[in-house]
């Protein structure tokens, strides 16, 4: 979630009982400093810092672990260089994986935690499986260390059924997206309300500044544009280099870039990145934070006691393919 996840929607998760989470990924030093010191005035309950290993990250992870921050969540890389620092650090270590193969590399490499990203997902994903088939073939691969599984998961009947994969929690993005902490742009929230699951696009149309890197985006006129053109690779796409509008801070946004809406971006906001997991159409309001877990959990149990009693029944439902 990039910098959607704020210092106030990870301190209301983690106040809410969940565990929230940072993108240290691309920002400086003193940045990533204050930002966690931040999260910890808000927050006495455990949170962690995501790092993408697309980009060298050890500094980030010192900074880390000085500061006290006891879950690392790595993401887009081999994690084995920083496994054993951050470890001895007193960090637990997360590896997002896409596939049965990272699974394993990643239990080689000494990961505590698993967290198997579906295709569904919104945002950047390394994955072209679905959960259904995905999380319990992670699980099978992780032996005794746990699995989250994340992607297309906005409700409690999404955890529910993660659960029954065998995952032992989920990971949230897009529904936490559409909180009232989440820093994100007026208009993209719009969007997210507005969409369905086959509103979404999952292309490398949004790569300047993250080239060649799949992702789960709603469609608009940039994606639009790259279609009609047939796809082509960076440096042949039509309007590449227009400018979009601007960040707050002045800093330019051209079509096709990497990065998303926040408040207060200005220009043709609904032509730029605007991330999305499949997951988006059951998602029809805005809330807190500390309101979508409640909600979440209070729907998984009722998924699992409904699940528990058609297993009660002696018909299970389950009928051979013909």
């Amino acid at each position: 979630m990039s910098s959607a996840a704020s210092v106030a929607l990870a301190t209301a998760v983690s106040n809410a009982g969940g565990l929230g989470m940072i993108s240290g990924t691309w920002l400086e030093p003193d940045a990533l400093r204050a930002m966690i010191r931040e999260v910890r005035v808000g927050t006495a309950r455990p949170f962690g810092v995501n790092l993408g290993l697309a980009w060298p990250q050890e500094e980030r992870l010192e900074i880390c672990l000085n500061e006290g921050v006891r879950a690392i969540s790595l993401f887009w890389g081999d994690p084995s260089p920083y496994v054993d620092r951050a470890k001895s650090g007193g960090a637990v270590v997360m590896q997002t994986v896409g596939s049965p193969e990272l699974a394993r590399e990643a239990v080689a490499a000494g990961v505590d935690v698993l967290v198997a990203q579906g295709w569904e997902a919104g945002g950047h994903l390394d994955s072209r499986i679905g959960n259904l088939a995905l999380v319990p073939a992670v699980v099978d691969e992780a032996g005794s260390s746990p699995v989250i599984a994340a992607g297309g998961i906005s409700d409690g009947r999404g955890m529910a059924a993660a659960l029954a994969l065998g995952a032992a929690g989920v990971w949230v993005g897009t529904r936490f997206l559409l909180t009232e902490e989440a820093h994100v742009h007026q208009h993209y929230q719009s969007r997210l309300l507005a969409a369905s699951a086959d509103d979404t696009v999952f292309s490398t149309v949004f790569d300047v500044g993250w080239a060649d890197a799949p992702h789960r985006t709603l469609h608009n006129e940039s994606v639009r544009l790259w279609d009609a053109a047939g796809r082509p690779p960076m440096g042949s796409r039509p309007g590449e280099g227009e400018l979009l509008g601007e960040y707050p801070d002045g800093r330019p946004i051209t079509r096709y870039d990497v990065g998303f809406p926040r408040p207060g971006a200005s220009g043709d906001v609904d032509a730029m990145a605007l991330y999305a997991g499949q997951g988006v159409g059951l998602v029809r309001d805005v809330l807190p934070a500390a309101d979508v877990i409640a909600r979440i959990e209070s729907e998984a149990r009722r998924a699992g006691t409904s699940l528990a009693d058609s297993f009660g029944n002696a018909d299970t439902g389950v009928s051979e393919d013909s």
